[in-house]
């Protein structure tokens, strides 16, 4: 069974090789079409160098691959393979099996797919001719079909570019992303600072209001008791004048009686004493109210800068409340920033959702290509059994000719002996008639002498 698939695959390619073939003549002028001097005898006697010439020469006009084209690749490959030792593989052999390489990839999209070495090196009348064959019909039905594959690789190169400019606007806007979500993440530990820093403030600004009070409430009473020590000193020290005035005006009444005199004076200097000790209590109580003044402008003093602080408070919290308001509008710019990224994204989505879609018509397109080329080969399996239908026939008919042409060389051949014979028996009748004719003539001579 294997043998028979193996035979069917062999018949098959066969067909097909003698489907695609080109005369000899056909695929000499082709070549020399090209620009490459190229002779009948060039192709059925091959020279391995002429032969890589115009295989260099289709590539060139069908890849743009040379050994020239693949030199540096090789180049670098052998250094990478090879290090300091590159000149182990000459430069020509390395060129040719890169070059080797790119021309079997180009055969097999023209249909060669058993394209070996030896193709290069060893080629035959046989392989060339089929290799030529495939390749011209190649380039012929590529001219054919030129404004189809320009357009499609026009869309292609247009969706391409597409592509290539989205990729660097997608770039361009991740970066501006990340570089907005850094600025958002360092205005977000600011934030959380400042925000710390406030609430720090704030505790700070609570607990100074609370002293402000606490203090404010003491100078008051410090204040209102200073008021009335001053009123009771002011009140006793009147005393003591009109008390001194009185005494003055006694005295000269008290002078006339020693008796009431000692019994003013003690008075008096009992009054005297409880004046002065009143004094000396006032005036201890004088300094005191100095010292409570003097403590007093100390903490006036400590509230003022408790309130110099509190300004400075307000003042950060100003600033704070400006910073705010500046991170609340670079928060709405990112926000900005960010729809505007998602307009973008929703736009990338849909060039990609319309690119799906020119891949999906390119697929369409590609598949009613294939189809048309299974079309094609269905037409051209029909053709090819017309072609071997007939082809027996041609053959069949052949035969018959042959036979007939055998029997006709037969025929003729046994003509041309009867005529031969026939001559043969006319020279035979004649030399007869000729001897008859000598006799006769003799006979009468003999005869006439004789009479």
């Amino acid at each position: 069974v294997n043998g028979n698939k193996g035979g069917k695959v062999k018949q098959q390619q066969n067909d097909s090789d003698a489907f695609m073939r080109l005369p000899d003549a056909e695929i000499v002028g082709c070549i020399s079409d090209i620009g490459v001097p190229f002779g009948l005898d060039d192709l059925q006697k091959p020279n391995p160098q002429q032969i890589q010439k115009v295989f260099e020469w289709f590539a060139e006009i069908l890849i743009n691959a040379t050994r020239e084209t693949v030199e540096p690749a090789m180049r670098a490959a052998a250094e990478d393979v090879c290090g300091d030792y590159v000149e182990v593989v000459p430069a020509d052999t390395r060129n040719l099996m890169g070059f080797y390489v790119a021309l079997r990839r180009l055969l097999v999209e023209c249909g060669i797919t058993d394209f070996s070495f030896s193709d290069l090196l060893k080629p035959t009348h046989d392989r060339l001719v089929k290799i030529f064959s495939y390749i011209i019909n190649f380039v012929r039905f590529r001219e054919s079909q030129t404004a189809t594959i320009d357009e499609h690789f026009n869309k292609s190169e247009t969706t391409k570019a597409r592509i290539e400019t989205l990729y660097l606007e997608n770039q361009d806007m991740e970066t501006r992303l990340d570089e907005m979500r850094r600025e958002r993440k360092s205005m977000d530990v600011l934030a959380k600072e400042k925000t710390k820093r406030n609430d720090e403030l704030k505790a700070r600004l609570l607990e100074l209001k609370k002293g402000q009070e606490r203090i404010a409430e003491r100078l008051e009473k410090v204040k209102n008791e200073k008021g009335r020590l001053t009123g009771q000193l002011e009140e006793k020290t009147e005393k003591c004048i009109g008390v001194r005035q009185e005494s003055e005006k006694l005295r000269p009444y008290v002078l006339q009686s020693p008796a009431a005199l000692q019994s003013s004076l003690t008075e008096l200097s009992d009054n005297l004493s409880k004046d002065r000790s009143r004094i000396d209590g006032l005036e201890k109580r004088s300094r005191a109210l100095q010292t409570s003044a003097d403590t007093f402008g100390v903490v006036l003093n400590d509230v003022n800068s408790s309130i110099k602080v509190l300004e400075e408070v307000s003042t950060e919290l100003q600033k704070e409340d400006e910073e705010k308001l500046k991170a609340s509008k670079r928060k709405d710019a990112l926000s900005e920033r960010t729809n505007n990224v998602r307009e973008v994204e929703r736009h990338e989505a849909m060039l990609q959702r319309q690119l799906k879609r020119w891949l999906d018509r390119t697929e369409q397109v590609r598949n009613n290509h294939k189809e048309k080329a299974d079309g094609a080969k269905v037409k051209m399996e029909e053709l090819r059994s017309v072609h071997r239908g007939l082809t027996e026939e041609r053959s069949e008919k052949g035969k018959e000719m042959e036979r007939r042409r055998v029997r006709i060389e037969q025929t003729e051949k046994k003509m041309a002996d009867l005529k031969e014979n026939i001559e043969m028996e006319i020279h035979a009748a004649h030399d007869e008639y000729l001897k008859m004719d000598s006799h006769i003539k003799l006979y009468i001579t003999e005869m006439e002498q004789s009479m």
